[in-house]
């Protein structure tokens, strides 16, 4: 039996039925289906005034904006780094009114009338903070990306065993905190070293405590 006869169709032709195909097809979906996607909505604004490093800014901010994107992308501060963004390494480490905390996880709008210090407010490569220079010292820094965080950290550290605040190894919680390794290390667990100078960051803020003692 002889086989059908199977038109035979050049590779031009078929290019050319299939943008035809497609054109039509295009031609006949809804308009809007071709529009670009609407930007999204701005969330609501606040005005606010922060305290940072001794100088009042006044600002108005997205109230979903975070106190590091506030110091970072509006006051260009760049000094605080965004590490995880989840509070879990410390590198966006502040003190807000007297207490550290990681910016990253409170909003720009909660600190409304507030002071701020970052590490550009600690010192200058002219005229550095004792724990900057100790860290040099100490080689407490290898990249550097944590640096500002650990010792923002560090600061408000000592400050809290100098006011007497206990910490999880504390044995007793009414003494005054002993200035020891173990303390240190614990006090300074929510600042992470990827680079591994925890040995030498001890050392740094063992330094300075002892020249405050």
């Amino acid at each position: 039996m002889d086989s059908p006869t199977i038109p035979l169709i050049s590779r031009r032709d078929a290019l050319i039925a299939g943008a035809a195909t497609a054109a039509a097809v295009s031609s006949s979906a809804p308009a809007e289906a071709a529009a670009p996607k609407a930007a999204v909505a701005a969330g609501p604004r606040a005005k606010l005034s922060l305290t940072v490093n001794g100088q009042v800014h006044s600002l108005e901010l997205d109230t979903r904006t975070t106190l590091l994107d506030a110091l970072r992308e509006h006051l260009h501060l760049s000094g605080t780094k965004k590490g995880c963004d989840h509070g879990q390494c410390g590198a966006c480490t502040v003190i807000a009114d007297g207490r550290r905390i990681n910016s990253c996880l409170t909003l720009a709008v909660m600190h409304d009338g507030g002071q701020v210090t970052t590490i550009e407010g600690l010192g200058t490569p002219q005229n550095m903070h004792p724990l900057q220079a100790a860290f040099v010292r100490h080689d407490g820094y290898q990249c550097g990306y944590c640096t500002p965080g650990q010792i923002c950290s560090a600061v408000a550290v000592l400050d809290e065993i100098k006011r007497g605040v206990p910490s999880h190894v504390s044995a007793d919680l009414t003494a005054r905190p002993l200035l020891s390794a173990e303390e240190l290390r614990e006090r300074m667990s929510g600042n992470i070293c990827r680079c591994g100078a925890y040995s030498n960051i001890v050392d740094a803020i063992t330094e300075v405590a002892g020249s405050r003692t």
